[in-house]
């Protein structure tokens, strides 16, 4: 159910964005009312179970450890 205060009040705020925001919410509130957006249950993937050799979900997690877990302070700095 929609009310008009709630419509109202969307309106206002909408108003207070520049276009490229208009843009985004825009394609999110056509993402919101997709609803399921054809995600895939998990039973259907269990077949997939195991399909990665172990050594290389080793090497995998080493990479992400090493490129994904640093934090570089200075990087927005010009």
């Amino acid at each position: 159910m929609f009310s008009p205060s709630f419509g109202e009040e969307i309106s206002a705020q909408l108003h207070k964005l520049t276009l490229d925001q208009q843009q985004q919410l825009l394609a999110f509130v056509r993402a919101l009312t997709r609803g399921n957006s054809g995600g895939v249950p998990g039973r259907k993937l269990l077949h997939f179970a195991g399909a990665i050799d172990p050594d290389e979900l080793r090497v995998i997690e080493q990479a992400i450890s090493e490129g994904c877990e640093q934090v570089n302070l200075n990087e927005w700095k010009t």
